[in-house]
């Protein structure tokens, strides 16, 4: 018979899976307070800072629920998962000196396939035996409400493309 605190394949297997969306909902988190930072100023300023502020909430979610099960942290994720991120912004936007607006687009579309996986995260911990202890539907309702909010921050500023110049023979 085993006990909650026996590692067996599937407590192993929930906590590798725990622990890689852990890594990814640290960098996201991260990722879109620069994001909602850099936006302050925009017409959805504040809804960025909120869905920022809401992730970093479901990080910590996460952590509570990793912590609970006993389940110990896989440092060398969280090290690859900042040095991706790291990575990432080091890309080449148009601009060398200053944030292009590009960056926003692309770390909106980011962000919405991250809290895409959260969804998916939730909805998969949904038959698990946290469930007993965490309300996963609302967890859910809410990155659904976030995906919503960042596709119409996403179509805000998808107009720049509209109005960029095509250079050299017509693109098909």
């Amino acid at each position: 018979m085993s006990t909650s605190t026996e590692v067996t394949p599937h407590t192993d297997l929930l906590a590798i899976y725990l622990t890689d969306h852990l890594a990814g909902a640290a960098a996201g988190s991260r990722r879109m307070r620069r994001l909602a930072d850099a936006e302050r100023d925009a017409e959805d300023g504040s809804e960025l800072a909120r869905i920022a502020d809401e992730i970093e909430e479901d990080r910590v979610a996460l952590q509570s629920m990793i912590d609970e099960a006993g389940i110990s942290l896989r440092w060398y994720k969280s090290l690859a998962a900042r040095a991706v991120e790291a990575a990432g912004l080091l890309k080449l936007n148009g601009t060398v000196l200053r944030r292009s607006p590009l960056t926003s687009v692309l770390e909106i579309e980011l962000m919405r396939m991250a809290v895409t996986g959260k969804v998916a995260l939730w909805g998969a911990l949904h038959d698990t035996p946290l469930t007993h202890r965490h309300d996963f539907d609302v967890l859910i309702d809410r990155a659904r409400a976030q995906l919503r909010d960042l596709e119409v921050a996403h179509t805000r500023r998808t107009g720049i493309l509209g109005s960029a110049k095509m250079s050299g023979s017509n693109v098909a």
